[in-house]
């Protein structure tokens, strides 16, 4: 075996479970049962190492420690990364202000990267607030900074508002 050969093993619990109790909760209510514990994380929380840090009506806040495994081909965390933060923070501030049954889809995301990230970095922080929300649509903003306050990245969405008739 290449000494230089790394492994890394994700497990993960059954995505439904949390979606189907989404259905009967405020966003607000769901977020907050997230972050306590009583459901399970979605699977791409585990697969990238990032967790739920906060909630709040129309605010939520991620953390994240780079890592080896987050690299892209040019030795620096992929930009995938900071851009997966900022649309589950931007789309988690939109969520907590809706009521049970009604749904969101990013409809558009603008990110701006300021530096590139490393292992290096440590853990980082990623905030986002909400500027409107409205029947159809919602638009929040990001950011995403280390434990020193420097900033790595920042963005907007909007988000298409999915009504719980279906209309």
């Amino acid at each position: 075996m290449n000494e230089n050969h790394r492994t890394r093993t994700v497990t993960w619990q059954d995505p439904l479970i949390g979606a189907q109790a989404a259905l009967g909760m405020s966003g607000l209510v769901y977020l907050q049962a997230l972050l306590a514990g009583d459901l399970p994380a979605p699977p791409i929380a585990h697969l990238l190492n990032f967790r739920l840090a906060e909630v709040s009506e129309g605010r939520a806040a991620f953390v994240c420690e780079p890592a080896e495994y987050h690299y892209n081909p040019i030795g620096m965390v992929h930009g995938g990364l900071i851009s997966t933060l900022l649309d589950s923070a931007m789309g988690c501030a939109v969520q907590s202000t809706l009521p049970a049954g009604v749904g969101y889809t990013t409809a558009e995301l603008h990110i701006n990267f300021v530096r590139p990230l490393t292992h290096a970095t440590g853990e980082i922080r990623c905030e986002a607030a909400i500027i409107h929300s409205g029947r159809r649509l919602a638009t929040a903003e990001g950011r995403v900074f280390d434990r020193a306050g420097k900033l790595y990245g920042h963005g907007t969405t909007t988000c298409l508002i999915l009504p719980a008739d279906g209309g």
